[in-house]
């Protein structure tokens, strides 16, 4: 049985008191034991909203990026064993935004992945096409393209603690639309290409999250595909009631 993983990814926004705040309401909610709550917060909220989210066992902290060295002379970065030493559970890599900002390429997120893995932090690997891309109808290849330069050799203990988070990118703030049934065919093709990697047992088990403008309004039908096991949400997780609302929606 997969887990049922419902991400929330904050981004760079709430001030201190709103961070406290929306934590805490997601903290102390009914959240069904069988569901997953993960919270993607800023580095500066991590310790404390860590604490806070160990009052319930179903709500764990994410940090949004990790560097991808042990330590050194990189200013403003965040290192593995940094998080590590806070008890941070996970981290997302490799996400749509990192890759075009920052210029993060398939060869650094490969390092990032396996520094984290190595200081015990489980990973929210994220993959996804631009527009140009589906037009072309060359998504697939595009996105086993990224999972084979950036997870290919990690074996099966490493594969257990890695979410994979499917972004289409081309759906998202572009006036486009993904439907239920396209979110499923490529969660589908990417659990295809995790059974040719590392095998059908490892490819069933792993979670494959979708982080296409979830919201409460088209959670219930997208989180009803055979292949999608969550969601990586984006501004419906910076409200407690909407958030909430999908989380309920498995």
């Amino acid at each position: 049985m997969r887990k049922k993983i419902a991400a929330g990814n904050w981004k760079m926004n709430k001030n201190y008191g709103e961070a406290i705040e929306l934590a805490s309401s997601i903290t102390n909610a009914q959240v069904p034991e069988d569901v997953t709550v993960i919270l993607g917060v800023p580095y500066i909220y991590l310790k404390e909203i860590n604490e806070i989210a160990k009052a319930n066992p179903n709500v764990f902290v994410s940090a949004q990026n990790v560097h991808q060295k042990e330590n050194g002379a990189y200013t403003g970065e965040i290192s593995a064993p940094m998080l590590k030493s806070i008890d941070v559970p996970y981290v997302i890599i490799g996400h749509s935004e990192r890759r075009e900002y920052n210029c993060e390429t398939p060869e650094i997120l490969k390092e990032k992945v396996r520094i984290a893995l190595d200081n015990g932090l489980d990973v929210i690997f994220c993959c996804g096409e631009p527009l140009e891309i589906r037009k072309k109808n060359e998504h697939e290849s595009y996105v086993k393209d990224q999972i084979e330069k950036s997870l290919a050799g990690l074996g099966d203990e490493d594969m257990k603690r890695i979410t994979v988070a499917y972004e289409p990118i081309w759906a998202i703030g572009t006036g486009e639309t993904a439907s239920p049934a396209q979110a499923q065919a490529m969660h589908k093709a990417i659990r295809d290409y995790l059974k040719e990697l590392f095998g059908e047992k490892i490819a069933e088990e792993t979670a494959i999250l979708y982080g296409g403008s979830v919201k409460p309004s088209n959670a219930v039908e997208i989180f009803g595909q055979e292949d999608v096991d969550g969601g990586l949400v984006g501004g419906a997780s910076m409200k407690t009631d909407s958030f909430l609302d999908i989380i309920k929606s498995f």
